[in-house]
């Protein structure tokens, strides 16, 4: 079994930075593509920003050159640095990662963090 862990949400005012962390544990052989989605109150979960094994990026076009998605392999960790935060960033906040384990390949989610943005 593999877990993801997030940490790093939290309140902030418009403009602010906050830098999210998501560590998978457990039974993990290895760990593919990595990533962010976000979910408002009454809205969809949607992809914020994601990451291939060897490092490329791919990015929602309302958080381009504002967040930067990065991975540490060797601690099985995914980061989200977010920058020139906005209200419209307000959202629970989960990791997804692709994980192979004694049980193969799967998809795994964490429970969440929340970012709220003030204006």
């Amino acid at each position: 079994q593999v877990q993801l862990v997030e940490s790093g949400g939290g309140l902030v005012r418009a403009g602010g930075s906050l830098r999210l962390s998501c560590a998978a544990s457990g039974s993990i052989t290895g760990l593919n593509t990595m990533g962010w989605y976000r979910q408002a109150p009454g809205k969809q979960r949607d992809l914020v920003a994601g990451i291939m094994r060897n490092g490329r990026p791919v990015y929602a076009d309302s958080v381009k050159g504002r967040f930067t998605i990065s991975r540490d392999n060797a601690r099985n960790t995914v980061y989200l640095q977010m920058n020139s935060l906005e209200p419209e960033d307000t959202a629970v906040y989960y990791c997804n990662a692709d994980a192979y384990s004694d049980y193969g390949l799967e998809n795994y989610w964490g429970q969440g963090t929340q970012v709220t943005v003030s204006s």
